[in-house]
């Protein structure tokens, strides 16, 4: 007996999977899909301005909660719209799934309006990449697409022809059904206790400390404490391992500090603990290292380890704190001077008084108001740098494209978090360039109700990339961006809207958006400052 269209299955197979909104635009393929969303009340459909926009917001959401992010588009240009925000779940490992209209199955093949070989556009990115063939496999299809991406860390891609939804099927011996069971991977007693002896041995150890380290922030703590070892975050890793602790001396590389890095090369033993750190020349030039991660494949992928463990973190931590031998902490204690040092620079550039405000100050501003559980949205460009220097997490979540490092995540990583967490204060750092990408999508902040604070930092230029060209001894080329007035715009879009030249107006304008039921624009106007190396 057909009773039932396969887009009902859809839906509610969603709804078994927890999926709470979906992230998208309608259109001719999907339309028939879009009807069976209506009358699903317990999933709700978040319609941007840009794909991009959605494939971005659902993969900040699913690096902020670990669930899977969904995003839905038609066939041809919205199919094209979603690849950036795909590959920023990819690089980034997180479960994604991309539902996407194809045109009629009738016409599948024929050259019609908006075919494009879909599978063929999606095959790099995504970890499951299937065209549902006959509107019978669509159930079992969707459930293996999102087990897949939580078992892989990645996007998967559903192509779907739109006249499939509509299409009644009977679903009565079911292939798959809607659980995921998670692994729980331990390392071998054999190479836990191989482990052991080379940090019962080692006389300066440093801890590299990766995204890895989520849900396991107490356990690699109390290794650090138990090994008397300096820790150091990589940059996905900020706020998972508080900037405020003590054992804790900031970013390594080009985002780091200089006790990070000069402790890295002064290690006898290094230990990647939840982080495949990929840039070497950061990285001691030889030396014994253990690596911790549950993905065999990463083992020594960037660093010559001596020593992997493969397994989840925090019971491999738990394991080699209990049996450690308690260490010296002349080691620890040189580099915690340094890093005491090292803070007192940095809020000496934050309370310096200058005529045109410094990035530096508009970050301490902010801290001021950032409350201690808030979401911080953090695009990418010399705003990465300027944070990940002098913005201090600690029970703060960020989110950021880390790997793919891509402009205009900013926005849709602050929507993402105030649909994750309603409660919650999301805050978002922006340049003018990266803001300036997807801009449109403000307006749908405004009409979903997401109260958020963005704040962007305007010097009317492609800062770090005027930096890296004038690094490479080149001469500074098409770097300057016309001036927008964000605060109008904010205020077209019916949000709220400040602009701030100096100190006193930013802090005003921070304090009303603060209590603000509105998403608001912080225009601010910094000066055209180096960024920092």
């Amino acid at each position: 007996m057909f009773d039932k269209t396969a887009g009902s299955y859809v839906a509610e197979l969603l709804r078994e999977w927890k999926v709470n909104h979906i992230y998208g635009m309608p259109g001719d393929s999907i339309n028939e899909m879009m009807e069976e969303l209506r009358k699903e009340e317990s999933i709700r459909f978040i319609q941007v301005r840009h794909e991009e926009t959605g494939a971005l917001a659902a993969a900040a959401y699913s690096k902020l909660t670990g669930k899977i992010g969904v995003c839905l588009s038609i066939a041809g240009p919205g199919a094209v719209h979603l690849l950036n925000g795909l590959y920023d779940a990819q690089k980034d490992k997180t479960p994604v799934l991309a539902i996407v209209g194809q045109v009629n199955s009738q016409l599948v093949g024929t050259d019609t309006f908006q075919e494009i070989k879909m599978e063929s556009l999606f095959e790099e990115v995504a970890v499951y990449n299937r065209h549902v063939q006959r509107a019978e496999q669509l159930p079992d299809m969707l459930n293996q697409a999102i087990r897949t991406a939580y078992a892989e860390k990645g996007p998967a891609v559903l192509i779907v022809s739109g006249d499939l939804f509509s299409t009644k099927i009977k679903h009565e011996k079911p292939l798959t059904s809607a659980i995921f069971s998670r692994p729980n991977i331990r390392a071998s007693e054999e190479d836990l206790q191989d482990a052991l002896k080379l940090l019962n041995d080692a006389k300066k150890p440093v801890i590299l400390a990766g995204k890895g380290a989520k849900g396991g922030t107490a356990e690699v703590l109390a290794l650090a404490e138990k090994l008397k070892a300096p820790l150091i975050a990589s940059f996905p890793a900020k706020g998972i391992i508080p900037d405020d602790h003590p054992h804790n001396l900031g970013q390594l590389g080009k985002l780091g500090t200089d006790p990070a890095e000069q402790a890295m090369q002064e290690t006898d033993l290094l230990i990647l603990a939840g982080t495949a750190f990929p840039y070497r020349a950061y990285l001691p030039a030889d030396v014994a290292a253990i690596q911790i991660d549950t993905d065999p494949k990463v083992i020594g992928k960037y660093y010559p380890v001596l020593l992997g463990l493969v397994g989840e973190l925090a019971p491999t931590a738990t394991w080699l704190t209990a049996k450690l031998t308690e260490k010296e902490d002349a080691f620890l204690l040189t580099y915690q001077q340094k890093r005491e040092q090292w803070h007192d620079t940095l809020q000496q550039d934050m309370n310096t008084e200058t005529h045109q405000l410094q990035p530096q100050q508009v970050i301490a501003e902010v801290q001021r108001i950032l409350q201690e559980d808030a979401i911080v949205s953090l695009d990418v460009g010399s705003i990465t740098l300027w944070a990940a220097r002098y913005l201090q997490l600690n029970n703060q979540q960020l989110v950021v494209s880390a790997w793919l490092g891509t402009m205009g995540c900013g926005l849709p990583g602050a929507i993402a978090g105030k649909l994750a967490y309603p409660d919650k204060q999301v805050v978002a750092l922006l340049g003018d360039g990266g803001f300036s990408m997807g801009m449109q999508d403000f307006v749908t902040a405004v009409k979903y109700d997401l109260p958020m604070i963005l704040v962007v930092f305007n010097n009317q230029k492609l800062q770090l990339i005027e930096h890296e060209q004038q690094e490479m001894g080149n001469k500074s080329t098409q770097v300057d961006l016309a001036n927008i007035d964000f605060a109008a715009f904010a205020h077209a879009c019916g949000g709220e809207g400040y602009t701030a030249k100096n100190r006193d107006e930013l802090r005003q304008a921070l304090i009303k958006a603060k209590v603000s039921r509105k998403p608001v624009i912080i225009d601010v106007f910094v000066e055209d400052s180096t960024p920092p190396s």
